[in-house]
């Protein structure tokens, strides 16, 4: 960060900051773009941190199943219930693993926000699998990054030369 202002620095980008300039992941900033800056160190410890969380999750599940046994609320409810976490889970690993390679629908989102919030594990196994191949999001942010600094080039090199000075054809 800059000290000044508070913007991000910019110093050490390839072109000293001209041009588009990368999204931040959470966890990571910006050092996903030259993996420098404690990007290793961070890699493991979102794998891990993210790997206790979803053991956690798991614990807590298993509280739940077990209230319900000790409620003794039928063998159909407690089938039905355990199928729903799993459905749940698988739907909510595979769109959060899509999420990480494209950009998700805002309106597709915002509908399955319930079915992710009870598929909370498939969500948070998902993450812990990327975090151990690349931060979770960084190809999806790399290909943007990429694209955008062609376009930026390609502008820039087009805009070469004073246009006051141009010829104009009679």
């Amino acid at each position: 960060m800059s000290d000044e202002n508070g913007s991000p620095d910019t110093r050490d980008l390839p072109d000293g900051g001209a041009g588009p300039s990368p999204e931040p992941l959470r966890f990571f900033g910006t050092t996903w773009v030259n993996h420098d800056d404690g990007y290793r160190a961070r890699r493991i410890a979102v794998a891990v941190g993210s790997l206790v969380v979803t053991a956690a999750a798991c614990l807590v599940l298993r509280f739940a199943y077990d209230g319900l046994a000790i409620a003794d609320i039928g063998r159909f409810v407690t089938v039905l219930l355990v199928v729903m976490f799993a459905g749940c889970s698988a739907l909510a690993f595979g769109h959060t693993w899509d999420s990480f390679r494209k950009r998700p629908d805002p309106a597709r989102q915002s509908s399955m926000r319930g079915l992710l919030t009870i598929g909370f594990l498939g969500s948070l196994l998902a993450y812990t699998f990327r975090s151990f191949r690349e931060a979770p999001g960084e190809q999806l942010h790399r290909e943007e990054y990429e694209s955008a600094r062609e376009r930026h080039e390609r502008r820039a090199n087009r805009r070469t030369g004073n246009p006051a000075r141009k010829r104009r054809k009679s």
